[in-house]
């Protein structure tokens, strides 16, 4: 029953095909006979039911192949333009940098000068207040002795003429005549001599108001070199201190101590001399507040440079620096896709094109490079203070243990070696044997460099 109920189903729908899809023969034609295969409307529907899903089938495929290839390039095309903005803004805050380096070199030497320049006139105040003082005891000195003379001089001539009222009453001897007029000539000799003494009086008198009067113009220029002095100081200390927050912000940023960086680094750095060496000793004398202010300039002015110093020896760099990638995986715990549970990936995955150039971040000594369990080709470079860099999944290593490699030096080529799903680089930095997080050292550096 069930059989003629089908043969009869398969008998409309052939029925209903065959004016649609009438039903067509196959010839097979061969040298000692002829055959033919018949395709009903049902093979024939199923067929081209088949052919349609397979082109269509092939549309999507097609079609999802295409949308991902431009979404590849507008990626590409989105990272070179990243790559781009983030290149011209290193450019400009390199340039800036450079600027405020030779404004600060620039305003040194100017102080440099202004404070020659405030000796030099200190000197020659201190020398016109001496000759003040010496002309001021002169002065003294004179009109006292003139004081006494003219007391002489009046007492003289009272005498003189009681003398001569004494000869005129007496009519004394001609010899005592003559001895009364030749008085009277010494003490005209010595009202002349007086008259001499008051005039050289009052020339003292002139050279020390002028001398005053250049005493007095010394100290106003020395008060507006003052200024000028301070004013180039405040434009020295705000160049330090704007200089000085985004690298102490950089290294805390990156989990260190700047503190403890610089004193590792003036223990493995012991150059001396140049413009860093303080502007006045302060063994056994007392500094003036602008020595001081100097010397604190310079202060700041070394402690730049050993973050300089630091800065070079520390990862504060890209490990991809052509910008050919894409984040896949961040820094932290995440499911393991092959078991049950999490695990902690201690690094950053870099995704990219096989053979992708990988550079060292930092000056540092290669310490392995080799296969590794997990890692695959794997680098590991040790840096100054206490930092270490890995380099893992290579498709290639180009450096050995004990080289010593430099910023920017390639190291080796991105593969997908050791546990791997993908052509990547796994990048890890690790302070003081602890890993942390990468991206924090990219990124201080990407905002103050």
């Amino acid at each position: 029953m069930e059989n003629r109920v089908l043969t009869r189903l398969a008998y409309r729908i052939n029925a209903t095909l065959d004016r649609y899809l009438p039903e067509q023969r196959l010839f097979l034609k061969s040298d000692t006979a002829t055959r033919f295969i018949r395709l009903r409307p049902t093979t024939q529907a199923i067929a081209l039911a088949g052919g349609g899903l397979l082109v269509a089938w092939t549309f999507i495929a097609t079609s999802i192949l295409l949308m991902d290839s431009i979404s590849a390039g507008s990626d590409r095309d989105q990272s070179l333009r990243q790559q781009a903005l983030f290149e011209e803004r290193l450019t400009t805050l390199s340039n800036d940098r450079d600027r405020r380096a030779e404004e600060a070199v620039n305003a040194q030497d100017r102080f440099n000068l202004a404070l020659a320049e405030v000796s030099d006139m200190q000197a020659r105040l201190l020398a016109s207040e001496d000759r003040r003082k010496e002309l001021e005891t002169g002065i003294d000195v004179i009109q006292n002795t003139l004081r006494r003379t003219i007391k002489e001089r009046d007492e003289a001539r009272a005498a003189a003429d009681k003398a001569r009222t004494a000869l005129a009453s007496a009519g004394g001897t001609h010899t005592e005549a003559g001895r009364a007029r030749d008085a009277l000539a010494t003490l005209d000799i010595m009202a002349g001599a007086l008259g001499n003494t008051a005039k050289e009086r009052d020339e003292m008198a002139r050279v020390a108001e002028a001398a005053r009067d250049e005493t007095a113009a010394i100290t106003r220029s020395k008060e507006e070199l003052e200024l000028r002095n301070d004013a180039i100081f405040a434009r020295l200390e705000e160049a330090v201190t704007v200089s000085m927050g985004p690298l102490d912000k950089m290294f805390r940023a990156a989990g260190m101590s700047p503190d403890d960086l610089l004193k590792q680094v003036k223990r493995g750095y012991s150059g001396q001399g140049g413009p860093l060496m303080p502007f006045v000793s302060t063994k056994g004398t007392t500094l003036s507040p602008d020595e001081q202010r100097a010397n604190a300039i310079l202060q700041g002015l070394d402690r730049m440079n050993l973050y300089r110093l630091a800065a070079v020896k520390s990862p504060f760099a890209n490990p991809i620096p052509s910008g050919n990638y894409r984040f896949t995986s961040g820094f932290g715990y995440r499911r393991d896709p092959k078991g049950a549970g999490t695990r902690m990936h201690a690094g950053l995955d870099f995704a990219g094109s096989y053979g992708t150039a990988i550079r060292a971040t930092a000056d540092g000594v290669v310490v392995h490079a080799g296969w590794s369990n997990g890692y695959g080709r794997m680098v590991k470079i040790r840096h100054d203070f206490g930092l270490e860099t890995l380099y893992g999944h290579m498709s290639q290593i180009r450096v050995s243990v004990g080289q010593r490699v430099s910023r920017g030096d390639r190291i080796g080529d991105m593969g997908n070696s050791g546990r791997s799903t993908g052509t990547h680089l796994h990048y890890e930095v690790h302070v003081g044997g602890r890993p942390v997080n990468p991206m924090t050292f990219i990124k201080a550096a990407s905002d103050v460099f």
